[in-house]
C-alpha cells in the first residue's frame, strides 16, 4: 500500500473518536445539568421560605413565637426541595415593635448552595449564595394575644 493511500485510511477509527470526543462533551454537560438543577432546586426554596416565613410571621402572636415560626418555615422550605446548604434568616420591620398594624416585615433568606462534585481544596468557589426576600402587611386587625 502506498504511504499517501495509508494516511488517508480511516477504518476503524470511528468508534473512537466518537468515543473520546463523546466523553469530552457529554461529561461536561451532564455536570452542568446536575449543577444547575441544584441552583435552580435552591433558588425555588430560598424563594418559598422567603415567602412563607414572611406569612407566617406577621400571623404570629407575638414576636418570639413570630421568629420561631420563621425559623420552622425556612427550614421546611429547604427540607421540601432536598436543599442541604447552610441558610440563615433575617427579619427586618418598617416600625417597632415588629407586629403593629398595617406596618411592613421583611423576610430575607440567604442560602449557600454547594456544587456538586467540587472538592473544598479546589481553587473553584465551592458553593454559590442565593438570596430571596419577601414583605407583608401586618393586618390591621391583629391584636396581641
Amino acid at each position: 500500500m502506498p504511504p499517501s493511500r495509508r494516511w488517508a485510511d480511516d477504518e476503524g477509527s470511528a468508534s473512537l473518536e466518537f468515543l473520546v470526543v463523546g466523553l469530552v462533551l457529554l461529561v461536561p454537560l451532564v455536570y452542568l445539568v446536575v449543577a444547575l438543577s441544584a441552583i435552580q432546586s435552591a433558588a425555588f426554596a430560598a424563594e418559598g421560605a422567603a415567602r412563607q416565613a414572611a406569612r407566617v410571621f406577621v400571623q404570629s402572636a407575638d414576636e418570639g413565637s413570630a421568629g420561631a415560626a420563621a425559623q420552622r418555615a425556612l427550614q421546611f422550605a429547604l427540607a421540601d426541595h432536598g436543599v442541604d446548604g447552610a441558610a440563615s434568616l433575617a427579619v427586618s420591620c418598617s416600625a417597632e415593635p415588629c407586629l403593629t398594624r398595617r406596618e411592613f416585615v421583611t423576610v430575607s433568606v440567604r442560602v449557600d448552595v454547594p456544587l456538586p462534585l467540587v472538592p473544598f481544596a479546589a481553587a473553584l468557589p465551592s458553593a454559590v449564595q442565593l438570596r430571596a426576600s419577601a414583605t407583608e402587611q401586618v393586618s390591621r386587625f391583629w391584636v396581641a394575644r
